[in-house]
């Protein structure tokens, strides 16, 4: 059977990254974006160029329809899902919970959490024996702010990520028996654009001392880690995180 991957948010950081890598490990690629469809375009060439094979799919993950539509197209022009890496997440400008509105949580909470839930359900509806599928792994790309916190800056985008790690923990229980795997990864002071929505672009820079390993990571550190946890060499592995945060 092929393998097929499907990773949201996948024009830019980590998405990409991870991308890049499981093109040179034979995966057919659906690469999910949202607005960006000149970076999400740009990584399918790059793929195609080197012999991969790799489509864009715009799809807002928080809209149920867009998630339905987008696993469809996977369908028609890949083939059956077989890897899933729920990377998509957003945050806002940093404040605190006595500054926060219902519409910013609510807009959070809509991508980081429902976004995960109804991927998820469209794989298992793929990959699940008990619908007559032939397994396959996922990996929730959650945060360390799932345990950090992240006070003074982003409570709400943490909660949303203690919200995934809750989905990965249940889920992998939910469907162990079923050849699907479920596994989360959460990053820490990563090297990516997502801290320019946050209004700090250089926050890694600012951190980066009180970092035990005294420097921020590469997306393609998460990337290796990810593929990791989607290949037959993390078989026995489910409902398990790996914290990549330099100690932190």
């Amino acid at each position: 059977m092929g393998k097929v991957l499907i990773i949201t948010g996948g024009s830019r950081g980590i998405g990409a990254a991870t991308a890049r890598l499981a093109a040179t490990q034979d995966y057919a690629i659906c690469i999910n974006y949202f607005k960006n469809r000149k970076a999400a375009t740009a990584i399918v060439n790059e793929i195609t160029s080197n012999g991969g094979q790799a489509i864009a799919v715009a799809a807002d993950v928080a809209k149920e329809s867009d998630v339905t539509k987008m696993f469809q197209t996977v369908d028609q022009e890949l083939g059956t899902v077989t890897s899933l890496v729920n990377n998509a997440g957003i945050l806002e400008t940093q404040c605190r919970v006595d500054e926060i509105t219902a519409d910013r949580i609510n807009r959070i909470l809509s991508v980081n959490v429902t976004g995960s839930f109804l991927c998820c359900r469209e794989a298992i509806r793929r990959m699940s024996s008990r619908h007559k599928g032939k397994g396959g792994a996922i990996v929730n790309v959650s945060s360390a702010a799932s345990r950090l916190g992240s006070p003074g800056e982003y409570v709400d985008y943490a909660a949303s990520k203690g919200a995934v790690d809750s989905l990965t923990i249940g889920l992998s229980k939910e469907v162990a028996a079923e050849n699907i795997r479920v596994n989360a990864v959460r990053p820490a002071f990563i090297y990516t654009d997502i801290h320019a929505s946050g209004g700090e672009p250089n926050r890694v820079d600012r951190v980066k001392e009180s970092i035990p390993m005294k420097r921020g990571g590469q997306p393609e550190e998460v990337a290796r880690t990810i593929l990791w946890l989607l290949s037959e060499e993390a078989s026995y592995v489910t409902g398990t995180f790996v914290d990549l945060s330099g100690g932190k």
